[in-house]
């Protein structure tokens, strides 16, 4: 197995460059022993999905006094896709062999996923062919980011000695407690979450109307069944509920096999179209 000292990950988030998540993530990380490069925005971008910056400058800075010494840190004014492509096009030297994402203060479960900076920061991993990881702690409240820093230095080991076969974005979510409170760790295909939209209409002090999303979370909802899946297979959401640290494979293939099948083999695509 690769010593650590020459392995190398690049951490981004969505969360910004001084939040608690990364900073324990990247100052485990290197105190493992691995070459860690942070490249973060400079300010919290959640729910930005897979937005890039097309039509003004990106800068990036040094950041120091805030990471472990050995860290090399950038702060950038971009999203958490614009980090890690400039990251892998400028700012590191050489391709990493690992990104990992994270750790998000609050979930990233089920369809929360299509929307999470975090996700897409992974994300933009995979589209490189680069091994990626996306971490989220379960909770905007709890500041215990430590069992989910001590899970990634596991799981890094754990993917040098056994490689995924394909370019595959493992979405972690590490439940909001102590580490002898987790259940373990398990496989889980992704659930659904749904929201009651509200968006209140307020005032600013010149009395223009604006909007402000505050959407509920709706708990109580049945989980799908997945189409290549056992319905015995818990979802994340299902299983984040007990204690356990959920570990769902995702990719950016977005094709819809069975509608895809369906639509091949009924001759659904006439003349007639």
């Amino acid at each position: 197995m690769t010593h650590p000292s020459h392995t190398q990950i690049l951490i981004s988030n969505d969360d910004g460059i001084f939040a608690l998540g990364v900073r324990t993530l990247a100052n485990t990380l290197a105190q493992a022993g691995y070459k860690v490069t942070v490249v973060c925005p400079d300010r919290e971008r959640s729910a930005t999905g897979h937005g890039l910056t097309l039509h003004r400058p990106i800068r990036a800075e040094r950041v120091e006094d805030f990471f472990n010494p050995k860290i090399t840190a950038w702060s950038c004014s971009g999203t958490p896709s614009d980090c890690v492509k400039l990251a892998l096009s400028t700012l590191m030297e050489s391709s990493p062999d690992f990104i990992v994402s994270g750790i998000n203060h609050g979930s990233n479960l089920g369809t929360d996923v299509l929307y999470s900076g975090t996700v897409s920061a992974a994300m933009e991993g995979i589209i490189e062919g680069i091994p990626s990881i996306a971490m989220s702690l379960a909770s905007f409240s709890s500041r215990q980011f430590q069992p989910g820093a001590d899970f990634a230095c596991r799981l890094v080991e754990k993917l040098q000695k056994y490689p995924l076969p394909n370019s595959t974005l493992l979405n972690i979510n590490i439940p909001p407690v102590s580490a002898e409170a987790i259940a373990g760790a398990i496989l889980t295909r992704q659930g659904l979450r749904r929201y009651i939209e509200n968006f209140e209409k307020r005032l600013d002090p010149r009395g223009k109307s604006y909007y402000w999303l505050a959407g509920e979370l709706i708990t109580e909802i049945e989980q799908p069944d997945h189409i290549h899946l056992p319905s015995d297979i818990p979802t994340d959401v299902q299983a984040i509920q007990k204690n356990y640290i959920t570990l769902t494979p995702l990719q950016y293939n977005l094709t819809d096999v069975a509608s895809f099948q369906y639509l091949q083999t009924n001759n659904w695509l006439d003349e007639s179209l």
